[in-house]
């Protein structure tokens, strides 16, 4: 699915066509996404100004004075900015109609995708409530992650998937983090040492980076919010590179599953 970066990546790209315009209408063509998008929503929303859009982990919060609409692009989803009246395509489902003649249109083929609204404060809503810091935060420390890991004897990939620990890193971008950090993924994370996780806050900061500004990752489907694909895949140093050399010691990235979900990994380099 969408990770953070290409999350942040579609943040970026539709904000400036987004902020200070007002909505004049909202054309909700399937409501049954991952939850029912609110039937009110096309009242509450027409005639607000977007305000702000921004990002909670893999949330975009579009604010508007009323409230603010609460987007997940889930497994397949997708935001454009278009035209109106662009015809519309098989699995677009939502649109929010601006008085500048374009409109905000989601795209989501297997509707795992949220559209919700709040009147209240956004980040107290219960998708929201319980998120960890955002990684690129002043929030997320060595010290923080060795204080929330001590006794804990689930692998580190899974305490870094963790919502409630750290927010919105992917598996994609936290087998890259562990790699650059010299960290095994399966090693328990309450046997990590304070110094290493400072090195993997440092890894995982400069990660999301690089992703963020290479427009994402493209594995699947994923595509930023003009309609171009994301290039980070280019630089991956472990992930889906199972038999091939490490980039650094050459020898073979291994691959082994763990909660469902694959780890990859070099056993000369992490530990």
């Amino acid at each position: 699915m969408p990770e953070l970066p290409e999350v942040e990546t579609t943040r970026r790209g539709i904000a400036p066509h987004l902020i200070g315009q007002t909505v004049h209408d909202v054309v909700i063509r399937e409501p049954r996404l991952r939850w029912p998008v609110p039937s009110e929503l096309a009242t509450v929303l027409q005639g607000q100004r977007i305000t702000a859009v921004e990002r909670r982990a893999k949330y975009l919060l579009l604010h508007t004075d009323a409230g603010t609409v609460i987007i997940h692009l889930g497994m397949s989803g997708s935001l454009r900015i278009l035209p109106c009246g662009t015809a519309f395509r098989k699995h677009d489902h939502v649109e929010l109609v601006l008085t500048n003649q374009n409109c905000l249109r989601l795209h989501d083929p297997r509707r795992f995708g949220t559209v919700l609204w709040t009147a209240g404060d956004p980040k107290a809503h219960r998708l929201l409530a319980h998120l960890g810091p955002e990684p690129l935060g002043p929030e997320l420390t060595g010290e923080y992650l060795y204080r929330r890991s001590r006794r804990r004897k689930r692998a580190v990939r899974d305490f870094l998937l963790d919502s409630r620990i750290v927010a919105g890193i992917g598996n994609i971008y936290a087998n890259e983090a562990l790699f650059l950090a010299g960290i095994r993924p399966t090693r328990a994370a309450g046997r990590i040492s304070r110094p290493r996780y400072d090195r993997l806050v440092n890894a995982l900061k400069e990660v999301l980076t690089k992703a963020i500004t290479s427009g994402g990752t493209t594995l699947r489907d994923f595509l930023s919010a003009d309609g171009t694909p994301g290039y980070f895949q280019l630089t991956l140093n472990v992930y889906a590179r199972h038999g091939e050399p490490c980039r650094q010691c050459k020898h073979p990235v291994r691959a082994q599953a763990l909660g469902g979900r694959r780890v990859f990994f070099c056993a000369r380099c992490q530990t």
